[in-house]
């Protein structure tokens, strides 16, 4: 079962068939996508909408739909991304066109890093960030996370960081 987790101006939700067509474009968008493995066609796109599902499954966590309270759609998402090849979860976030510069995926990151810490007993969480990934650096910096070795994920450069537990 997945949880509802709430904020103060949004909420996280487990993803509904109806947000495909969000998802989709965000995933055939290559601006949107130049950070995260590139474009993907809707049947490309579908096999990844479905398996972030699969992860809740297999790991008992995994992808939160992030929606507005004050709206009815998908705002993009935000929770804990882990394939066997990572030796723990990463906190990940991303935000579909024209949700950006509100802050929500600093507040969305925030509260899954408390519900990670008490409700699943985690311990401080770990982030990748592409290099040029500008905006996802600020959440970051936002999120107080501190600068552990660079690495490679997906045979690309990444910068790691280690989150604070929150309080």
């Amino acid at each position: 079962m997945i949880p509802v987790l709430e904020s103060e101006r949004l909420m996280l939700r487990a993803w509904r068939r109806e947000d495909f067509p969000a998802y989709a474009a965000f995933s055939a968008d290559p601006n949107r996508t130049r950070y995260s493995g590139g474009v993907k066609t809707d049947f490309q796109a579908w096999t990844s909408f479905a398996a972030g599902l699969g992860e809740w499954a297999l790991n008992g966590y995994g992808m939160f739909a992030v929606q507005p309270k004050d709206g009815s759609e998908a705002a993009g998402y935000a929770g804990l991304w882990h394939p066997p090849m990572l030796d723990e979860p990463e906190l990940a976030w991303g935000l579909f066109e024209g949700f950006e510069g509100r802050g929500y995926a600093t507040e969305a990151a925030r509260r899954v890093q408390l519900w990670a810490a008490r409700e699943l007993n985690l311990p401080p969480l770990m982030s990748f960030v592409h290099p040029d990934n500008l905006p996802s650096q600020a959440v970051i910096r936002r999120l107080g996370a501190s600068p552990l070795p660079p690495t490679e994920l997906r045979g690309e450069p990444r910068l790691r960081f280690r989150h604070i537990l929150p309080v």
